[in-house]
């Protein structure tokens, strides 16, 4: 069982949803210390959406994924489909174990020292919440999926916009998704989302104050404090959020039958992934893992409704991503926002420039030869980079981070650092954890991986600890082949 010393809640409620034509609402109780404080959930469409109570619910249940570790009790004041509910409580337990990993066991600088465990045994990182619905009751949908329709999640970052951009070019009617966070993180999307409203007649907004109610929820856990710095490079708890920002659109998917939804999940190194004391854990990412894609592509089949959840450029590194977005889509590239603070400034947002994100970004640009100051990037951030990297103020899997000095070096010799080859790093990359061959459906496989070959090595397959070269055909078929020779 978790720790009872970070119980931070009597009981965590929420109230049944209601639907009008273009809104759904649902309001959050906590109990806390004998009283009751709530905040409201909302989502808003431009557009009458399908009074479908299911979505309605499913929507409304995800923030309190993330609370498990910290209330006795979670409880539904409305019924739940019995796989809706399983749902639920399988990504509860999952993200149970990432939160206490790397925001409790590892603390971030949200956490009050005196809540930092003393010892870690993996039974502490079990929630301890009860989950309490109405009543479990089977709610059938009826829908047929369209798989050659492909909805993409858009946040104004390159995997996503990439995502989209290889998407169109195969001929796949793209439905662009925005989802409007009420908070500042909107500024990210807004340069995007701009030029889409323009250009895409397909592009959908959906406005929600999910971000709202997380800050809500965690100003009332005793165990944090500073809840809501402006410049934090991480969230204080919440790590499953993703799929909140799907679910709100599944009315919209519903309505135009859309059976592909895709969200810009790019490569990780799976040899990063090691357990901590024993608990098993995704570094904070579960739900952008290649297990969270095929677990919801087999959720919605039992679910009925037939949805493949995946990533167009999983296979690829972030060095290549950003490769393939500028020299293949300039005008996608020209939106890109990945930034931590993105801010305005005069009629346009631009990115703070020295953020972990902005940091891992600088160095991509700077390794494919591309002008940072394209995306709003300033020559002061560009000149100091080697300082905060030297200072260890970017996230990148080792081998990502030493190639792209290892070619910045080769390009810019005054460049401070000393990188080091790894040649799969320009290479699409396969494996059991991260990467299966499979992991795209094999109707868009050779398309996209004809694109893919234009900016890279080759294919690359992880044996054991070491990579082997394979071929399209290969990879197309999930067959390994010879060494690699890099």
């Amino acid at each position: 069982m978790s720790l009872p010393e970070l119980k931070c809640f009597d009981y965590i409620a929420i109230e049944r949803p209601k639907i009008s034509a273009r809104r759904v609402r649902a309001r959050y109780v906590l109990g806390v210390d004998g009283e009751e404080r709530s905040y409201e959930l909302i989502h808003s469409y431009r557009e009458r959406i399908s009074r479908v109570e299911a979505f309605a619910k499913l929507m409304s249940i995800i923030p309190a994924i993330n609370y498990g570790l910290f209330t006795p009790e979670i409880r539904f004041e409305f019924t739940l489909d019995p796989r809706d509910l399983r749902f639920f409580e399988d990504m509860m337990h999952i993200t149970a174990r990432d939160i206490f990993v790397n925001r409790i066991a590892s603390p971030s600088e949200f956490l009050r020292p005196e809540f930092v465990p003393s010892e870690v045994r993996p039974e502490m990182a079990e929630p301890m919440a009860e989950i309490v619905p109405e009543g479990v009751e089977e709610e059938e949908i009826d829908f047929e999926p369209d798989y050659s329709k492909c909805a993409v999640m858009l946040s104004g970052g390159k995997e996503s916009l990439l995502t989209y951009g290889l998407m169109k070019e195969l001929g796949c009617e793209v439905y662009p998704f925005f989802y409007n966070e009420s908070g500042s993180h909107w500024h990210v999307a807004i340069p995007a989302y701009r030029w889409f409203e323009e250009n895409e007649p397909k592009a959908r907004r959906v406005w929600g104050n999910a971000d709202r109610l997380y800050t809500f929820i965690e100003r009332n856990m005793r165990i944090l404090h500073g809840v809501g710095k402006r410049k934090a490079e991480v969230y204080p708890i919440r790590l499953f959020f993703f799929e909140g920002y799907a679910f709100a659109f599944l009315p919209l998917i519903y309505r135009y039958s859309i059976g592909n939804l895709l969200f810009g999940n790019e490569y990780d190194d799976p040899r990063s992934y090691e357990p901590f004391r024993g608990i098993e854990h995704y570094n904070a990412t579960y739900d952008q893992s290649q297990d969270f894609e095929l677990y919801m592509t087999r959720w919605f089949v039992e679910r009925g409704l037939g949805i493949r959840q995946w990533s167009a450029v999983r296979p690829l590194t972030g060095l290549i991503v950003e490769r393939i977005l500028h020299n293949r889509y300039p005008h996608l590239f020209a939106l890109q926002r990945s930034c931590h603070s993105v801010h305005k400034k005069g009629d346009d947002y631009v990115p703070c420039g020295t953020c972990f994100k902005c940091n891992g970004i600088l160095t991509f640009l700077l390794a494919n030869g591309i002008n940072p100051r394209l995306i709003k990037y300033r020559d002061k951030q560009i000149v100091t980079l080697p300082e905060r990297l030297r200072n260890g103020l970017v996230r990148l899997d080792r081998d990502e981070l030493e190639h792209s000095l290892y070619l910045i070096k080769r390009s810019l010799p005054n460049f401070p650092l000393e990188g080091k080859p790894h040649w799969h790093v320009e290479m699409v990359h396969f494996d059991g954890k991260s990467s299966r061959f499979d992991s795209i459906p094999v109707e868009f496989r050779e398309g996209l991986y004809s694109i893919f070959e234009a900016y890279t090595r080759g294919y690359a397959h992880l044996k054991g600890d070491k990579w082997v070269r394979v071929t399209r055909e290969e990879a197309i078929k999930g067959v390994p082949g010879k060494e690699a020779k890099t």
